[in-house]
């Protein structure tokens, strides 16, 4: 995007009820849900999805700031400013003046499906389903894959499951897991300060009794679970409320070529039902296509060669790759890796 048009862009996405508020930063970031519209029924299924909505909005930031710089243009500008430019001293009801110590991150993941990597994030909730019902979250703290080369205070680390909560308060228990990071994380070296390492450090039962206290109650057991699989969907799925959802594979994410006009023209053809998905592992989803339309769904497929079953994903390596955006956005990528794995790939497959 060139710089002149980040502003445009932004109030576009906020049109589309879109944002990107707490995309960066030391804050709560993204907050992600299984998206295998098979795992469970629908209902329970709409039911975690509202719950992760709650967690999600909960937790983040309620600073002006991204309104003000990004949204707000004209004469609204002049009310949210004071003489001299200046402005209202804020400070967040969560992360007080100095925000945390680095990013948060969290999942929620539905057994057994664990498209997440539920074990990989600061805080995860994994559902608990008994005869379709949700019973409540197992959460578990301190999961962190990234470290740093030659530097051994660094290291990647699976969370550890520390307790069993009710659906109504996972996000009081994730704004406890944050609040404890926000005042035992290191705050002096950042490449320490991810919340896998207070984990670390502080030994999980004290991190436990901190999030009790600040909880005000006690993280019953946790409830056992099982998990089977960690990949996307592929190909069609029928769900019990009769609605069709066919998962696609979006080479490393990128909507362009024929997938682009695919997927619009399946846009179209759904209008005022049905829609997409984006899954924890770059691929896409589409959701709710009634019995009538799945045949003009797989027709637009076939015609833009939009891969979705095992002939057309080709591989298992094709159907899980995925990358970081490295050379040339990155300034701290090596070599290339976006741009060049479909390539390596398609050579490995050969």
């Amino acid at each position: 995007v060139v710089k002149r048009d980040v502003k445009p862009l932004m109030r576009a996405i906020n049109r589309a009820c879109m944002d990107t508020l707490a995309a960066c930063g030391d804050v709560c970031r993204n907050v992600m849900c299984t998206s295998h519209p098979g795992v469970c029924g629908r209902k329970t299924m709409q039911q975690i999805v509202d719950y992760t909505y709650a967690i999600h909005d909960h937790c983040l930031p309620r600073t002006g700031a991204y309104h003000e710089i990004f949204i707000m243009h004209g004469e609204e500008m002049a009310e949210k400013t004071q003489i001299l430019g200046s402005t209202p001293l804020e400070e967040e009801p969560l992360y007080g003046k100095t925000y945390l110590p680095r990013k948060f991150k969290v999942a929620v993941a539905i057994p057994p499906c664990n498209d997440v990597d539920v074990f990989a994030h600061c805080c995860g909730f994994i559902a608990i389903i008994e005869n379709d019902k949700l019973l409540g979250f197992n959460v578990s703290v301190g999961g962190g894959l990234g470290f740093t080369h030659n530097n051994q205070k660094t290291h990647p680390r699976l969370a550890e499951v520390i307790g069993f909560c009710e659906p109504k308060d996972a996000k009081y228990v994730c704004e406890a897991v944050m609040t404890v990071q926000r005042d035992f994380g290191d705050r002096t070296n950042r490449k320490h300060a991810r919340l896998k390492y207070c984990v670390e450090d502080y030994g999980a039962e004290f991190f436990r009794e901190q999030v009790e206290e600040r909880l005000g109650k006690r993280l019953e057991p946790a409830r056992p679970y099982k998990f089977e699989s960690r990949s996307d969907l592929y190909g069609w799925v029928k769900t019990d409320d009769g609605l069709w959802h066919c998962g696609c594979l979006v080479p490393i994410g990128r909507v362009k070529d024929n997938w682009r006009t695919g997927l619009a023209k399946i846009a179209e053809l759904l209008k005022g039902g049905g829609g997409f998905r984006m899954t924890c592992n770059q691929q896409v989803l589409v959701t709710d296509v009634p019995e009538g339309k799945k045949a003009a769904v797989q027709k637009l497929l076939d015609e833009y060669s939009i891969a979705h079953t095992p002939e057309t994903t080709v591989s298992g390596m094709r159907r899980n790759m995925v990358a970081c955006v490295a050379l040339p956005t990155c300034p701290l990528a090596f070599a290339e890796a976006e741009r060049y794995l479909p390539t390596l790939v398609g050579r490995l497959e050969g």
